[in-house]
């Protein structure tokens, strides 16, 4: 039997995401795998739960009591339906568990600060599709984590709107 991987997963409810969390299940996610959704939320949001976990990000939150609303508004976040039916149904049909954890602060960081706290086996993020001089002036999340992060990294691009 094959060892048990811890996958993050980089969420933000876009429609890039959603892909990246699809192409996990898809590709990637087997049977006794773990998934963790990481959610990186502004350092401006103030959440009840924040204070308390602003360096180390929140204590790893099942799948179940993220499903409830009390609990996302604790830590100022609104879950996704399609999202946690996904997550649902993975969970179900394939034995695979699902928690999720927040961070506040500027992604890039803090995806890395995850990779290493978790000790992720693998990190799957969406990417916006910027076009060169966009991602220079912006920044590429995508591109600082792949060359920062200590695990593999796996970008998954939306369909192109450029004409």
């Amino acid at each position: 039997m094959a060892k048990s991987r811890l996958v993050g997963i980089g969420m933000d409810y876009s429609a890039t995401s959603k892909l990246a969390l699809n192409w996990a299940i898809h590709n990637l996610v087997g049977e006794g795998d773990q998934i963790i959704i990481i959610h990186v939320a502004s350092p401006k949001a103030d959440p009840t739960n924040k204070q308390l976990f602003q360096d180390t990000g929140s204590p790893l939150i099942p799948l179940l009591e993220f499903r409830e609303i009390s609990v996302a508004k604790r830590y100022g976040l609104t879950p996704d339906p399609e999202v946690l039916d996904m997550l649902d149904t993975v969970s179900n049909t394939r034995r695979v568990k699902v928690v999720a954890k927040v961070y506040w602060g500027d992604p890039r960081e803090k995806l890395c600060d995850a990779v290493e706290q978790l000790k992720l086996d693998a990190l799957i993020l969406g990417s916006r599709g910027l076009g060169a001089i966009k991602r220079v002036l912006l920044g590429s999340v995508s591109n600082y984590v792949v060359q920062n992060a200590s695990c593999p990294v796996t970008v998954v691009k939306g369909a192109s709107t450029k004409k």
